[in-house]
C-alpha cells in the first residue's frame, strides 16, 4: 500500500466503522451491554483482516458505543482496550481467518468478564468470562466470517481492501 496513513480516504473508511459498530451497539442495546452480552456489531471485529484501517475504526466504535450505552466508566476505559488489543491481533492473525477470528473472542471474554466481574457484585468471574466468550464466538463466527468469506468474493472489496483500484476511475494504478 503506497498511501499515506492519514489520507482521506483511510480516515473515512475508519469514521464509517466506527459509526457502524456504535450505531449497531446502540440499535441492540438491550442484548449489547451486561453480564450476558450478545454484541451484533462484533461480527465487525474481523474486518482489520482485510482493512487496517479498522483498527482505529472498531476503537473508536466502541469507545462511543460505551460513553453513550451507560457503560461504567472502568467498561468504557477497558471494553475499549480490549477491542483495541483485538483489532489488533485479528490483523496480526489475518492469513488465518479462524485463528484471527480468536482474537476478540478470547480479548473481551477475559477482559470483559473480568470487568464485569469487579463491577457488578453480583456475578460471577468463571461464568460471566464464559457467557461474554460464547455470545462472542456465535457472533464472530456465524456473522463476522460469513461476513469476511462475502467480502472477499466481492470484487469491489478486495479492490478497497488492498487499494489496487482508483475510487473514481477504477483504473489500476501505476
Amino acid at each position: 500500500m503506497n498511501q499515506k496513513v492519514f489520507s482521506v480516504r483511510n480516515l473515512t473508511l475508519a469514521a464509517v466503522i466506527a459509526a457502524l459498530y456504535a450505531a449497531i451497539t446502540l440499535l441492540f442495546a438491550p442484548i449489547s451491554y451486561g453480564p450476558v452480552q450478545f454484541r451484533v456489531s462484533e461480527a465487525l471485529t474481523l474486518l482489520p483482516v482485510l482493512f487496517p484501517q479498522a483498527i482505529p475504526g472498531l476503537t473508536l466504535g466502541c469507545l462511543i458505543a460505551n460513553l453513550l450505552g451507560s457503560a461504567t466508566p472502568w467498561d468504557i476505559i477497558f471494553g475499549t482496550l480490549a477491542t483495541l488489543l483485538a483489532a489488533a491481533l485479528t490483523r496480526r492473525w489475518r492469513k488465518n481467518l479462524w485463528l484471527a477470528a480468536t482474537a476478540p473472542v478470547l480479548c473481551n471474554a477475559v477482559i470483559i468478564g473480568l470487568v464485569l466481574h469487579f463491577t457488578l457484585a453480583e456475578v460471577l468471574l468463571i461464568p460471566t468470562i464464559l457467557s461474554v466468550g460464547l455470545g462472542e464466538a456465535v457472533v464472530v463466527y456465524a456473522l463476522g466470517i460469513s461476513m469476511i468469506l462475502a467480502f472477499k468474493r466481492s470484487p469491489r472489496m478486495l479492490a478497497l481492501a488492498d487499494d489496487r483500484l482508483s475510487p473514481t476511475s477504477g483504473s489500476k494504478r501505476k
